[in-house]
């Protein structure tokens, strides 16, 4: 194996359930030209100064071979997928809503909430045997709760998922499938969820109401709001990396302190610990494993190597967050780990939007796991995984319980 299929190899599900030897023969290799063209970038520092780097794009009509996946979608593009202004204008559109300066309140306004969706879940685990924490408790948690902030009904909540499913599966480089078939699937969902959504932003111009969607369809700040085609990619974008990620960080964070015993322990002892516990899990095991999308509007040097304009440039997180140039002793997982400015919601302008919500959900999920839980164990190890490389968590994390446990 040479450096120019590490992208192929980290891609390879063979890998997905311990990815971080490749991501160290990366770092040992500096910046990798791959055998498709793509560069790939996993030291710390260099992948920090890209993400804050005005000449590196984010907007796939910078390359010079777009990928289908993220510019045939049926949609306009979401501010994820922009550069400035475009791109500032519309984040500080979609924000004006959702957190300070314009609303402070909204998140710290559904702590309870969480806490009583979480403790609802737990309470239905069984007594003893079997529970799989991912479709009985990761999954469903963040699904309600940005559902019920956004506005969605109940009801339609499985459909939300299954479009969902299938919009990350356009993403999926898995080799050995049909790419065009997974990339026209993912074209219609998003299409389908965009007009759902926007179905549901037209009620609420009529009929206002206190969710997310209806603030997004309602808010007349300086610029103005979102046109109708905008608010639909904004809402998709928002429901989708709204619970997305938050169940890999849950679920990665579960299976990460199954593994460290005494971490759990003294978490459960403190859980005064948990927000700094759950920075070092985004360190250590991060939910966005690599950032695929980005492309430099010019060539660029990177640790001495010339990344033409348009060529597709990784920057793979997950590699940066255990450089032992930038974090010492990178491998051990540390829930007092100091000066952790750890990439798992990447940096710069694009820093993840809902930051703020994941680490309140996870916090609260895994300490109630921690009170309630006292008595799991992981039943697989390693768990199946997920086939996205890039959103990597475990697909089923089954763990079990004696009969002699708790849940009060």
């Amino acid at each position: 194996m040479t450096p120019d299929t590490l992208l192929r190899r980290i891609n390879d599900y063979t890998n997905r359930a311990d990815p971080y030897p490749l991501y160290a023969e990366l770092r040992e290799n500096g910046v990798v030209r791959q055998d498709d063209g793509a560069y790939l970038v996993g030291t710390y520092y260099e992948i920090a100064a890209l993400l804050h780097d005005p000449r590196v794009s984010s907007d796939q009509r910078s390359r010079k071979d777009p990928d289908p996946a993220f510019t045939q979608d049926g949609l306009t593009p979401a501010f994820i997928r922009l550069d400035d202004p475009e791109h500032d204008r519309l984040r500080r559109l979609a924000m004006r809503p959702f957190g300070p300066p314009h609303s402070p309140g909204r998140i710290d306004a559904l702590h309870g909430d969480i806490t009583r969706i979480a403790e609802e879940l737990i309470d239905a685990f069984p007594d003893k045997g079997r529970i799989d924490l991912v479709d009985d408790f990761a999954y469903p948690l963040p699904i309600t709760v940005i559902s019920r902030l956004m506005g969605v009904p109940h009801e339609d909540v499985p459909r939300v998922r299954a479009w969902t499913n299938a919009v990350i599966a356009g993403f999926d480089p898995t080799p050995g499938q049909d790419p065009e078939r997974r990339r026209q699937e993912a074209r219609q969902a998003r299409i389908a969820m965009g007009r759902y959504l926007g179905g549901l932003a037209e009620e609420r111009r009529s009929h206002p109401t206190a969710d997310l969607l209806s603030a997004l369809a309602n808010d007349d700040g300086p610029e103005g709001r979102l046109t109708p085609e905008e608010l639909m990619s904004t809402a998709v974008l928002l429901l989708i990396a709204g619970h997305e990620t938050t169940v890999n960080l849950i679920t990665n964070g579960m299976l990460t302190l199954l593994r460290h015993p005494e971490a759990l322990e003294r978490l459960r002892a403190d859980p005064g610990l948990m927000p700094g516990a759950v920075e070092e899990l985004l360190r250590f095991e991060p939910p966005v494993q690599y950032l695929p999308q980005r492309s430099p509007l010019t060539d660029i040097e990177v640790a001495g190597v010339t990344v033409p304009r348009g060529a597709p440039l990784i920057l793979v997180l997950a590699a940066g967050n255990r450089d032992p140039r930038r974090f010492e002793d990178p491998d051990r997982f540390d829930p007092l780990r100091k000066d952790n400015q750890h990439l798992g919601f990447g940096s710069g302008i694009h820093i993840c939007y809902g930051a703020p919500l994941a680490r309140i959900e996870a916090q609260i999920a895994l300490n109630a796991l921690l009170r309630r839980l006292d008595d799991a164990r992981l039943a697989e190890d390693p768990p199946p995984y997920r086939r996205s490389p890039i959103l990597r968590g475990p697909r089923h994390l089954p763990v079990e319980r004696d009969a002699t446990g708790t849940t009060g």
